[in-house]
């Protein structure tokens, strides 16, 4: 299973990027897809989540209202739209897959993919 993500970069404070990531060989309609992100020096964290079965997505309280994940089950693609970026969302992003879409921890995902890193200058 490869999960591949990209559409990072370098983008000014205020600004929105769109990261996308590709899940081949994954039975995708039967798993939860997630993102994550990893800055300098701090734990990974969990970004958004989708559940395969209805499209319910989640969300920490701290992402709701600027970040977006949807899905495509046809492509097997999952999206993470960021808007009003800032400095602190400095950080390499990672998707992550879950049989089923249980849980989002990041303990419970059972695929990874490399990261995308995006840049947020102030």
């Amino acid at each position: 299973v490869q999960l591949q993500a990209y559409g990072g970069g370098l983008v000014q404070a205020g600004g929105s990027l769109r990261l996308s990531c590709l899940a081949s060989s994954l039975s995708f309609s039967r798993y939860g897809m997630a993102w994550f992100r990893q800055a300098p020096g701090k734990e990974r964290e969990f970004v958004a989540g989708i559940r395969p079965s209805d499209g319910r997505a989640y969300y920490p309280d701290s992402m709701k209202g600027r970040f977006t994940i949807s899905r495509d089950n046809a492509n097997k693609m999952v999206y993470l739209q960021m808007i009003s970026l800032t400095p602190e969302d400095t950080a390499t992003y990672y998707c992550a897959a879950q049989l089923f879409g249980t849980a989002w921890s990041e303990g419970a995902m059972d695929y990874w993919g490399k990261g995308t890193q995006v840049t947020v200058s102030s």
